[in-house]
């Protein structure tokens, strides 16, 4: 229990600190959070949904919080240019863990649409965060959940009323920075009430070369009839550890679509678990993984169906060269109640190099007596044939492998239903293939 012990003593030591620059809808789960960390500690090996990362190691190293809530040098919108052609969003920022709001974004959003800073709105609106905050992430299942909750003193607050459109992608730029080592707690709040739709963009960068731990908890309500798609895309630094945790419930006719994009990273580990709590109601996971040098990357989802009529589909493609390690387990939970339910999963992976490691595990659960749902993994290298097909038509060996990589990643980048990070990410590949990293035309993050 060691790597347990220094955050038990921490909490000990500042819980009054840490209330003092948080909301008291916050505060009034810390408590029993910790209590729970305490019980459950950091989930091993031995704990099914954690097998394929070594969680304890990821937490024993000593890094530094930012309790007192001390001002970050940095104007992100100076920092961050994106030139990402024909992607017109509505541009908002997380320094660390906390909601940057000394500036906000030039474009307007729909009257009653909130976006900010989470410990604000539980200030000016404590009843409608507590109907939702720690809710459907539940500290009491999951010690990440438990340690994240228990330390978490701001984050982006997401609110869309009753059918209301957000016509504009709205996207969050994560942005790491400190001094010294740091570890970050993010906290995300997404509530789409009925017939309301929003489009997510997160991304996830690092100004500094210091090494990171961000935990981060996303609750995501989604109402019947309403429609979220949330993108992550990853694109950090080889001395950064992520580990996330993803809960989204959803009602009868909503719409959801989920998807995680790995470009580079250090160690990754991101939970999705998502409910279908309504009749009717569909989501989409997708995920695209390349990874090389000692990456390693681990996405584990439960899809969990508990009513009928409900549609799920869900595919992972991993690239892994050199020595990276990639892990992806999913399950597909079919209850009693979940008839006429429609399920399938995917999981399809290329280990370029002998030295690359992939662990596959996709499952069916089905209690139910009248559904229709497959399942299925490979794990295979590049086809010999086809390089050699290429190669007799004047194509380089090497520019033959690029081309079957990217042949091989772009099924998951072409069903994405926002457009223009779809063009966007043909291009962040292809350079992520060739060994190149693209910087948008005066950004500073990635460099």
């Amino acid at each position: 229990m060691q790597a347990e012990k220094q955050y038990i003593d921490l909490y000990r030591q500042t819980h009054s600190m840490i209330a003092q620059h948080s909301a008291a809808v916050m505060n009034s789960v810390r408590k029993s959070a910790f209590e729970d960390f305490q019980r459950l500690g950091f989930p091993t090996e031995k704990v099914e949904r954690y097998r394929y990362t070594d969680i304890p190691a990821l937490f024993e190293p000593d890094y530094g919080l930012n309790i007192n809530r001390l001002q970050i040098p940095v104007d992100p919108y100076k920092a961050f240019k994106c030139a990402v052609p024909n992607l017109s969003t509505l541009l908002y920022f997380v320094v660390n863990d906390g909601f940057y709001s000394k500036e906000q974004p030039k474009g307007s959003i729909p009257e009653g649409v909130i976006i900010g800073s989470l410990k604000e709105a539980a200030e000016k609106n404590p009843e409608c965060i507590a109907a939702y905050y720690a809710k459907v992430a539940k500290s009491s299942e999951d010690g990440i959940t438990a340690l994240n909750t228990m330390l978490a003193q701001d984050g982006i607050y997401v609110y869309v009323p009753k059918n209301v459109k957000v016509d504009k992608a709205v996207q969050i730029i994560n942005i790491l920075r400190s001094d010294v080592d740091l570890m970050v707690n993010r906290r995300v709040l997404i509530v789409v009430e009925e017939g309301a739709e929003i489009k997510l963009l997160f991304c996830d960068h690092t100004i500094d070369g210091k090494r990171f731990l961000t935990t981060q908890v996303v609750e995501a309500f989604v109402a019947d009839n309403a429609s979220l798609d949330i993108y992550c895309m990853e694109e950090t630094h080889a001395k950064n550890v992520r580990v996330s945790n993803v809960y989204i419930d959803q009602q009868a006719n909503s719409r959801v679509n989920h998807n995680v994009i790995t470009l580079h990273n250090g160690v990754t580990r991101n939970r999705t678990d998502l409910i279908l709590n309504g009749e009717g109601a569909e989501c989409n996971l997708s995920g695209c993984v390349i990874a090389d040098k000692h990456q390693h990357v681990d996405n584990n989802t439960l899809i969990d169906h508990r009513a009928p009529h409900c549609t799920s589909n869900e595919l992972y493609k991993y690239v892994l060269e050199d020595n990276a390690v990639g892990a992806f387990a999913g399950r597909i939970l079919v209850e009693k109640e979940a008839q006429r339910t429609i399920s399938n999963e995917r999981n399809q992976n290329l280990c370029v190099t002998n030295s690359a490691r992939m662990f596959s595990q996709p499952m069916l659960e089905i209690y139910a007596d009248d559904v229709k749902c497959s399942h299925g993994s490979t794990v295979g290298q590049l086809n010999d044939a086809a390089l050699f097909y290429m190669q007799q038509r004047g194509i380089s060996r090497k520019e033959a492998k690029l081309l079957l990589k990217f042949a091989f990643i772009n099924e998951v980048i072409d069903q994405m239903s926002l457009k223009p990070l779809c063009d966007r990410l043909h291009y962040l590949v292809e350079q992520r293939f060739r060994g190149q990293f693209n910087y948008c035309e005066g950004c500073n993050l990635c460099k």
